[in-house]
């Protein structure tokens, strides 16, 4: 049980999102940076799927009710406990009383609490995640607020160094298979999609220039502001299913990234679509920042999300090992 003592607007209960639904104009919702949420529930003791606190507006502060295990990651936001900081992309251990402050981070976007045991709130359609627009989900389907006490699942025994155990951060674990910025742009792989070419020279226009993420952006899309690009001709498009990734261009000709509650359907043309292992460096962008795309192959992506499964089952192994050596000496 943990109470929440500080928050903002559009801070919610999220996991990995509700897919099935889309047929019938239901989102996926989710976390925006997926593979944050998943470190945090290994590191936690959780399973995956585990619901956690997504927080992208700051400070926030939570109060532990009872003792319990925890983890911070995503955004390095200076994370405190009773005064006490943290190493980002960690876990520790919090007695009942004491609370844990997240300030706001010098950069990425979003930071993600995970307790063990997992956020205990009813899943509806198989999960825990926030439909803000829908009002369902997580926390009485609204964003957190102060006041507001939250239950915790039965949590599997997980046993910590006192120190707490880190991991490394996955843009440095996997710095070779992600790019570096280029000049103060991040680099997004995507793949052409299927109107791409519709958009002649201004097709490579787009991968050609640096995009600008808009104010008006959120978890439905980022929209980008640029050199505007159109099709060659007028196109006229029956309204289609799009998932998160897929960068639509409407008339102004200023490019829109669906991410984690992408809309259902829809009939802008498509010139891309970001590969999986790139959706959770999109979804730590923040507003105003620049984005550089570069074409992807199908070899690529699957290599990538080869590379992120290793690293993944790596942490998985080592957090095992250490909390078995230390329940063996207990």
């Amino acid at each position: 049980m943990i109470e929440i003592v500080e928050t903002g607007p559009l801070n919610t209960i999220q996991d990995l999102g509700r897919p099935g639904y889309r047929n019938v104009g239901v989102t996926g919702c989710g976390a925006m940076d997926p593979l944050a949420l998943r470190i945090g529930n290994i590191l936690a003791g959780n399973p995956a799927e585990a619901g956690s606190i997504e927080v992208q507006t700051f400070p926030f502060r939570l109060r532990f009710v009872i003792r319990g295990v925890f983890a911070v990651t995503g955004a390095d936001c200076r994370a405190k406990l009773d005064g006490v900081e943290m190493p980002p992309w960690s876990a520790a251990e919090a007695e009942a009383g004491q609370v844990l402050e997240l300030l706001p981070p010098m950069k990425d976007a979003r930071a993600y609490v995970s307790l063990a045991g997992g956020v205990d709130v009813a899943p509806i359609m198989g999960s825990r995640s926030t439909s803000l627009r829908g009002g369902f989900g997580g926390f009485d389907g609204r964003a957190l607020a102060a006041g507001d006490s939250i239950a915790t699942g039965a949590a599997t025994p997980l046993f910590l160094p006192k120190g707490g155990l880190g991991v490394v951060p996955p843009a440095v674990a996997l710095k070779d298979v992600f790019p570096v910025a280029e000049g103060g742009a991040l680099v997004i792989r995507a793949l052409p999609a299927g109107e791409h070419d519709l958009f002649g020279a201004d097709a490579e226009r787009f991968w050609n220039q640096p995009w600008k993420i808009s104010a008006r952006s959120d978890r439905t899309g980022y929209r980008l502001t640029g050199d505007p690009i159109h099709p060659t001709e007028a196109v006229e498009m029956r309204s289609h299913g799009i998932v998160p990734g897929v960068i639509q261009v409407p008339p102004a000709g200023e490019p829109i990234v669906q991410m984690s509650d992408a809309n259902t359907a829809g009939g802008y043309p498509k010139i891309g679509g970001v590969i999986e292992a790139d959706l959770w460096r999109l979804g730590q962008a923040r507003i105003g920042s620049m984005l550089r795309f570069t074409p992807a192959t199908h070899g690529e992506a699957k290599a990538l999300e080869k590379a992120l499964a290793v690293y993944l089952h790596d942490i998985r192994q080592t957090v095992g090992l250490v909390a078995a050596a230390l329940a063996a000496m207990a």
